[in-house]
């Protein structure tokens, strides 16, 4: 836990973070099913593939999902 220093050295308070531990954890698999979205987009020539107009869009906006969870999530 992070310790703010006051006006006088004497008298600390603890650093209230805004989001939790789990917040945390689920912003960092967003990013990671975002990123595997993007990959998946990207390689082979087939522009008309399934895998790159279907599958990935719906796996970046899974992990977008995600995102707008973690964010709103209530601290534990």
């Amino acid at each position: 836990m992070a310790i703010r220093k006051t006006s006088t050295d004497t008298e600390r308070t603890p650093v209230q973070f805004v989001f939790g531990k789990s917040n945390y954890r689920l912003l960092l698999i967003c990013i990671a099913v975002v990123v595997l979205g993007f990959i998946l987009m990207m390689g082979d020539t087939d522009i008309y593939s399934f895998r790159k107009i279907v599958l990935a869009p719906i796996v970046v906006l899974l992990g977008f999902t995600i995102g707008f969870f973690a964010i709103l999530k209530k601290k534990d």
